[in-house]
């Protein structure tokens, strides 16, 4: 269950995000058990780190592909993180991704090349997947959460048909993140015609081994297959209403343009807005920095305190000094 502090769930927060109000806030019960797939990528890895020590989430079991089957973690993997390994989490055996043991929670890292059919299957088991892989974003019944930005999309999964529970969920794209977490509050306020975003991409997000050090170094590489795309058609349903159990994409004009460049993480995006209405400099600093949509009301874990920074100083933001604010969630 999903409260807030005086015990009721914030004024029109999603019906399906709150079961029975006699049951114990999640913050209050014991940890969940949970599953991740594509263990051994970079994608993986991350959600490792973020969950190793989540008070919510439990992590027990780690599914790979075959080569990696049958090792523990610690023998399995390439840790590229910048923490270190967790103990416990390398003694895990390396598991089959299949849905073949009783933890309904999944959150999967898998690559796209194998994602769309292996989270089917864990959803038709009866397993929440929580997914980073494209291939189901676009789905018509699949949210696309951003959950500071349109966390009412979470009732899509009403409209799912698997059986037992089972329901897929996913995040957009990463650059898409960032960039609708800044334009929804423009979005709200003034409403938004047209846009032209160039990405600054870094070398993290293409994964390990990812491009190689002679392509990169003292070098950049202006174009990322579907990186554009992705940008094009997710923001679109990022940003868009819910209702009727149908999310009507936002009514609005892009053009995308993405370049890997040799940074490790942190991606750049510099953006131009053509507004329903004009505003003055004020108002967008003030609307940036006092947005605060209702999922903040349930003061979750992971989530920031701040979630839009601006910088009055020229040369900032700088991916190297401002890409773990807040733990990197803001």
């Amino acid at each position: 269950m999903l409260r807030d502090d005086a015990g009721s769930p914030p004024e029109n927060y999603p019906e399906s995000l709150i079961r029975d109000r006699s049951v114990e806030t999640l913050h209050l019960r014991k940890k969940v058990p949970v599953a991740i797939l594509g263990a051994t990528g970079s994608v993986g890895q991350r959600l490792i780190q973020l969950l190793a020590h989540h008070p919510w989430f439990q992590i027990v079991a780690l599914c790979a592909s075959e080569k990696s089957q049958g090792k523990t973690y610690k023998e399995a993997v390439t840790w590229i993180q910048t923490t270190p390994l967790p103990e416990a989490i390398g003694l895990l055996p390396v598991l089959s991704c299949e849905p073949n043991f009783p933890y309904k929670i999944v959150f999967s890292g898998l690559s796209s090349s194998v994602a769309g059919d292996v989270e089917t299957a864990f959803a038709k088991a009866g397993c929440v997947v929580i997914s980073c892989a494209k291939n189901h974003r676009m789905d018509p019944d699949v949210p696309m959460l951003v959950p500071e930005v349109n966390i009412e999309h979470i009732d899509l999964v009403k409209e799912q048909k698997f059986p037992d529970g089972g329901m897929i969920l996913t995040k957009p794209n990463c650059t898409v993140i960032g960039l609708a977490l800044a334009l929804k509050p423009l979005a709200v306020e003034f409403g938004i015609e047209a846009l032209h975003v160039t990405t600054l991409n870094a070398s993290s997000g293409a994964g390990f081994p990812g491009v190689p050090s002679l392509s990169l170094l003292d070098n950049l590489i202006p174009y990322i297959e579907d990186e554009e795309e992705k940008i094009e058609t997710e923001l679109s349903k990022v940003l868009g209403s819910y209702s009727h159990a149908i999310v009507q994409d936002y009514p609005l004009k892009i053009s995308a343009s993405c370049t890997r460049v040799p940074i490790t993480e942190g991606h750049t995006e510099i953006v131009s807005v053509k507004l329903k209405r004009q505003a003055t400099k004020e108002e967008l600093i003030r609307i940036w920095r006092e947005f605060s949509p209702p999922i903040q009301d349930l003061k979750l874990p992971m989530s920031p305190t701040h979630i839009i920074h601006y910088f009055d100083e020229k040369d900032l933001p700088q991916p190297k000094l401002q890409r773990d604010l807040e733990r990197g969630m803001a």
